[in-house]
């Protein structure tokens, strides 16, 4: 079996997708063998893209301020995996981005995430993600978020944090009052501790 860092080359060189994809392949992934926190989201947008720097726009802002955690952490691949279900923008429809490419979690989803032995939270962003790590957690994104006490503290879906979803937030807000406070402290909990469970002072 290939090492993670051969692996995720691999995924970078990508390009089984590239009829499909209307910018060309890059893929955008984070991952060491240490990372702690997966977080799981659909697709790179097309700012994502041009940077190739996940959730380098304004969902990773508020992703980022629901976590609580500063640019620099987020950005440090020993503490966060940043895994999406596709790794490239797979280009605009009528009312977004268009749905992740299916062959790219078929090819790499399940070689990488065999890889990340480490993680202790999985955070599972929008229906595909839910989909895919999520598929009992009920038919609709609001009700797996709903539901996020089945799986925790070892996992949890969210809303995308898109800027799309403002609307969902302002109907739901005992997402903020309640899931959030919970999700801060046990990312800071994990944060707090090295890979092999010894506080960090």
């Amino acid at each position: 079996m290939a090492s993670l860092p051969v692996l995720l080359e691999d995924i970078r060189a990508c390009t089984i997708c590239a009829k499909y994809l209307p910018l060309g392949p890059r893929p955008v992934v984070q991952a060491h063998a240490s990372s702690r926190i997966l977080i799981v989201g659909q697709a790179p947008g097309r700012k994502v893209h041009e940077t190739g720097l996940p959730f380098n726009d304004a969902s990773g802002n508020r992703l980022r301020d629901w976590l609580g955690v500063s640019r620099d952490l987020f950005y440090d691949e020993r503490r966060f995996a940043i895994v999406p279900m596709g790794f490239c923008f797979p280009g605009t429809g009528p009312s977004g981005d268009l749905p992740p490419r299916p062959e790219c979690a078929a090819t790499w989803r399940a070689p990488l995430l065999a890889r990340l032995k480490r993680v202790e939270l999985t955070i599972v962003l929008g229906q595909y993600a839910i989909a895919y790590h999520l598929p009992g957690q009920g038919k609709s994104v609001t009700e797996a978020v709903s539901r996020w006490q089945e799986t925790w503290p070892t996992a949890v879906a969210l809303p995308h944090p898109s800027p799309r979803n403002l609307a969902w937030f302002k109907r739901h807000p005992w997402f903020d009052e309640a899931l959030l406070p919970v999700l801060r402290a046990r990312v800071a909990d994990i944060l707090s501790t090295d890979a092999g469970g010894k506080r960090i002072r």
